[in-house]
Formats: structure tokens, sequence, C-alpha cells
């Protein structure tokens, strides 16, 4: 089969289109033929290495895994001995070691049917954009009908999942993009939309219950001072690859040093892919609730393309790859 590698850290350049053995899948897995998949940071974060620290999971020196991709769409081929949910045959979507590939494994925990009227490319879509912007509303915000949420970075793959997502809770949604793309953000459903190229959200009149940071281009204090007394603020990376480790770190330093000593919440979220959230996705997709923004589409050998556009972080909601 063809598939996406990379045997050592580094750019988009460090990929290559493979012939390598089809995967067989273990006892609690399922063998996706891929459909679709989709380009999320957490890719380029793999192929680069980084941050730095990361590399305890990814590899010390190298790569541990010499494939690339999660986000992923298609039909069973098979499955392991102790799969019980799916069977071939059925179409799929989820989360899947290498998706870039025209056969990747996934774990059964980790998958759901595929809604019926989306497609492969659609549903490629949902699995990490969409669980990450769900569980940050939903478990780390507990938005509540008609709160006030601010979604920083509300254009991008996240983005515009969570605006969509905040309105289902029924909360009020305010985006903040560029002026190019406050029209998408209003089509999805915010009520109301910061252009940052003109205007700085953070000296506006108005405070949010919640502020969800997809950017991580503000320092916290700026961000807290139109956060309400008992509001949450919600972080989530943020930044290309030219965001250091250093940079990282400290983001996440400030809001846990300074978490305890303030009467605002303020926390990250990293999301926990599983059949639950996705089966709630897929749900809200079928129901027309949940749309995908699709930006750009790629074939599997321009797979470092994709990447190097993603890495702009001027995506409008997500990038695809089409396998088959």
């Amino acid at each position: 089969m063809q598939a996406i590698t990379y045997h050592h850290y580094g750019t988009p350049d460090v990929l290559t289109l493979e012939e390598i053995p089809k995967r067989t899948p273990a006892e609690d897995e399922v063998l996706i033929a891929v459909r679709a998949a989709a380009v999320n940071p957490y890719d380029w974060h793999f192929m680069r290495g980084t941050p730095r620290f990361g590399r305890v999971v990814m590899g010390l020196g190298r790569p541990r895994f010499p494939g690339l991709g999660a986000d992923v769409a298609g039909v069973v081929e098979s499955v392991g001995a102790k799969v019980t949910r799916f069977r071939p045959g059925e179409q799929v979507f989820g989360l899947a070691k290498g998706a870039f590939a025209e056969y990747a494994c996934a774990r059964e925990t980790q998958l759901a049917v595929k809604p019926e009227g989306v497609s492969f490319e659609q549903a490629a879509t949902l699995p990490i954009a969409g669980t990450t912007a769900l569980q940050a509303l939903r478990d780390r915000a507990r938005v509540l009908p008609e709160q006030a949420v601010l979604i920083n970075g509300a254009a991008g793959g996240v983005g515009t999942f969570a605006v969509q997502i905040a309105k289902i809770m029924g909360a009020e949604v305010t985006g903040v993009c560029s002026s190019g793309n406050a029209g998408l953000v209003e089509s999805i459903g915010a009520d109301y939309v910061f252009d940052y190229t003109r205007e700085d959200f953070t000296r506006s009149l108005n405070h949010y219950d919640v502020i969800l940071d997809l950017v991580g281009n503000r320092p916290l204090n700026d961000l807290r001072r139109v956060l309400r007394t008992k509001g949450v603020y919600v972080g989530c990376g943020g930044g290309g690859p030219e965001r250091s480790s250093g940079e990282l770190l400290r983001g996440m330093l400030a809001a846990m040093l300074e978490g305890p000593f303030v009467s605002q919440k303020l926390t990250s979220v990293l999301a926990r892919v599983n059949s639950a959230d996705l089966k709630q996705l897929a749900a809200w997709a079928q129901d027309g609730k949940v749309v995908p923004v699709l930006d750009r589409h790629y074939p599997l050998k321009q797979v470092a393309e994709a990447i190097r556009y993603v890495e702009q972080c001027h995506a409008r909601g997500k990038v695809t790859i089409a396998v088959a």
C-alpha cells in the first residue's frame, strides 16, 4: 500500500510517499481502507518533533512510528479478534495511526459509524477538531444557555466547530477573526464578530463568561480583562512552527500559577477522541446542526504541501486529503 512516511524530524521535506506492507490490525483494532483524512497541527508537531519535551512520546532521536496522520474516514477492511462494534464493509470515521495512507489501523474505541448524508471528506474533519471544540466547551468551560462565549480563532479548524457547538448549547457567541473571514464566521452562527485587524477585543467594554483561546497570541492578563469575575478561560495551543517550546510552556505555566489565586477559572484542553463524542458529533452532522467547513483539498501525494499550508495558520476551517 502507499503511505506517507518520515524517518527523522524536520520540515515537510522529510515526508515521502512510500510503498509499504498493508498493516495488520491488533485484537482491538479495525483496519480501514482510507477514503479521506484531515490535517491538524497535531500532524506537524509530530513531523517536526515539537515541542521537544513531547519526544518522550514521539520518539527521542527519531520518530517512533514512521506514519503520519490521525483524522480518518473510510470503509472497514477487516477487524481484530476482539472487535465487536464494527464489521467489514461499514463506513466509519475516527482516529487512526498513520491516516495518510491507503490503509490505516484504528482502535475500536476511537471510531464511530459515519453519519448518513455526510461525505467521507466531511467526516474526516470531525475527530480531532470537533472533539477538541466539544470537550473545551462542554467539559472545561461547562457552557450554559445564554452565556456569552468568545472564540479567539473562530475561522480555523477547531474554531468553526466551536462556534457551531456553542450555538447548539444556547450560548451567545462572539468570534474573533480577520475581516476576510467575518462573513464565514457569521454564516455558521456567530452573533457578533471582532475583526482583529481593526479592533482589539481585549480593550472592548464587553465581558464574557467563557473565552476559548485557539490562537495564543495575547498575554493571559489581556484576556482576563474581558473575562467575567467567575468566567472560564480555556486555552488550546495556537501558533505555527515558529512558536517555541518555551512560549508554549510559559503560557501553560501562567495559567497554572495564576489559577489558584483568582476567581476566574484558567484551564486548557487536550482532546481525547472517543466513540461517545464521535457519535454525538455524527448525530449533529447528520442533522445539519454541525456542518464542517472545508478549505483546501489535496491528494495523498501532496500531504507535504497540505501541511505547509496548515502551518501558516490561515486555513478557513479544515484541510483534507483525498486518498481514494
